[in-house]
Parts: C-alpha cells; structure tokens; sequence
C-alpha cells in the first residue's frame, strides 16, 4: 500500500455531476463521475487519505419535479428524505466509479458512502428568512397548493414562483466519529453530501428532521475538514484558479492569496454571493480554525494542485 501522507477533504462541485444543461440525463452523469473520480484516485495513489463531499442541488430538483407530477397518485416527500436519496444515489456511483479505478490501477483501497446528518440550530435566523430558491416554476394557482403544504413561496424577478427554504449555518458533523474511524481503518469516505440532511434537537435533546432547509455545502465541508483536523481543504469547481475583476478586462488569475488578502478581495466585491464567495468564505473558516492551507480548483488539476502546480493556495495570514 502506497504510504499515507496526510488527510484531504474535497468538496466536488455540481461540474463533477452533471457536465452541461444539455446532457442531465443519468449516462452523462455517470461519465461525469467516472471522470472525476480518476482525478480524486490520483491523489489517493500519491498517498493522501481522502474524504470526498458533493453537492445535490440539480439532484434535489430532479426529486421534487418527479414528485409534483406524481403528486395526484403518490405522498408527497419531504426534504430531508430527498437528500438522504441524493446522498444515497450519489455516493454509490462515487464509490462505484473510485472502486473500479483502483482496480484498473491494481490500488487495495476502497471507497464508502456514509449518509451524514448535520445539526443546525433550531433558532438559526435563517429559519425566519428563507431565501434559498428550490425546484422549478410555478403558476400563482400552482404556488397556492404548496403554501397549504407549508412551503413557503415566492414570485421570482417576473419569471414564475419558486419555493425558498431556508440556509442555516452548520453546527455539528453527527457521524462524524464515524468518518474518523473509517478513515484510520484506510477506506475513502463519502460524506456530508449535499451539505449534509439538516437536524435538530428537541427539547428532549433527541433528533428530528429540521424545517425544510438546505446547508451551504462548502461550509459543511469546512466544518468536517476542522472536525477531522484535515491537512488540506480542496473545494473543486469550474474553473482551474479564483481570479480578481474576473470576465474584465484586467481579470487576473490567483496562485496564491491569504486569509487577509482574500477579506479584502470579498469586501471589494471581486467574488460573486451565489458563485465563487462561498467556496472562498468556507476556506477561510477552515484556515481561522487552524487549517492549514486550502485550495479551489477544478477537478482535471487536483494532482497537480496538491503538487503546488495549479489551483490557488489560501494560506493562513
């Protein structure tokens, strides 16, 4: 067995599943991952025990379409159930595609999925203010239905309604013990997907499943990286580095900034609420929280992003 040389979580983004708008069908999703998968299995050669999150949303999307159809004949789901299936459905074609290319590379490691549950508070402003938009369009008269349902929804810019749940910030990894040991015993683990299914405690101190909600993968990502004390926090993206003025003129590419340099980016406004500043803002959590470095790139550079090659590097600072 190659030799372990640290601990890498890598939070893969919705372009490691579904390539384009134009191909979501499942065969393309599963060329995706395969895809992937070769990238994150090259870290893992190199010797880095790795624990691997993703997001869900188009997935969630996809649930909630089949459900409304279904609605006359079938129950409704609820949410924390839908990210329970995506994380269920993602992780093994994950572990899938990373088990037959260690094959393929004569590798004796394998990959698990361990469906994660994160506690939020109940209390949490975001409850109060959803604004996390979820599924597709509706009428107005379509729109009605689901407030009798309890979901909250609203017009969005002319185009139809929408549904909105809430985003609360992360709180606790519950299987977090769970990972770590499975990690030690040398599996390559799948985890908190789709930020994680969104709990609760009660007044009794026991579990139960939060107001519909969504959590900010990268930021459950983070969580886990500073929980499991990780070496490194890669967040894979689209794009091979984070640039300043990006799609100006003087755009500038970014090799390397750190936990300082990266606030004044965000208060100059140089990455985007819905884009590259949550993925920026989850790298400075893991480093304030004595993470050690972070990098955000995408998926074909990984390797050589842990090489110090590609990818940009946020250091603390």
């Amino acid at each position: 067995m190659t030799e372990r040389i640290g601990t890498a979580v890598i939070a893969i983004g919705g372009n490691s599943l579904i390539p384009d708008k134009q191909h979501k069908q499942v065969e393309y999703q599963w060329q995706a991952v395969h895809e992937t998968s070769k990238h994150i299995v090259e870290l893992v050669q190199a010797g880095w025990d790795t624990i691997i999150t993703h997001g869900n949303g188009p997935q969630v999307g996809f649930i909630l379409r089949r459900a409304e159809l279904a609605m006359p004949e079938v129950h409704p789901v609820t949410l924390d159930l839908i990210g329970a299936d995506t994380q269920g459905s993602i992780g093994y074609m994950i572990q899938q595609s990373m088990d037959n290319e260690f094959q393929r590379r004569g590798l004796y490691r394998r990959a698990i999925t361990i469906v994660t549950q994160v506690l939020v508070d109940k209390n949490d402003p975001a409850f109060q203010n959803p604004t996390k938009p979820i599924g597709g369009f509706m009428t107005a008269e379509e729109a009605k239905v689901f407030e009798t349902m309890g979901w909250k929804v609203i017009e969005d810019a002319g185009r139809g309604y929408r549904r909105v749940i809430a985003s609360p910030k992360p709180l606790e990894i519950i299987e977090v013990n769970a990972i770590k040991s499975s990690v030690n015993e040398g599996w390559i683990v799948i985890a908190v997907g789709g930020g994680g299914i969104p709990v609760v405690r009660n007044d009794e101190g026991l579990l139960e499943p939060a107001p519909p909600a969504v959590i900010d993968k990268d930021r459950a990502s983070a969580l886990l990286a500073r929980n499991i004390q990780a070496d490194i926090l890669i967040i894979s993206t689209a794009v091979s580095r984070v640039a300043i003025n990006f799609n100006k003129p003087n755009q500038q590419w970014l090799d390397r900034m750190t936990v300082s340099e990266a606030k004044q980016y965000m208060a100059e406004g140089h990455f985007a609420p819905g884009s590259m500043k949550p993925k920026v803002e989850a790298c400075i959590d893991f480093l304030e929280h004595g993470g050690k470095r972070a990098i955000i790139t995408d998926p074909p550079h990984l390797a050589q992003a842990l090489r110090g090659e590609a990818g940009t590097h946020i250091l603390p600072g």
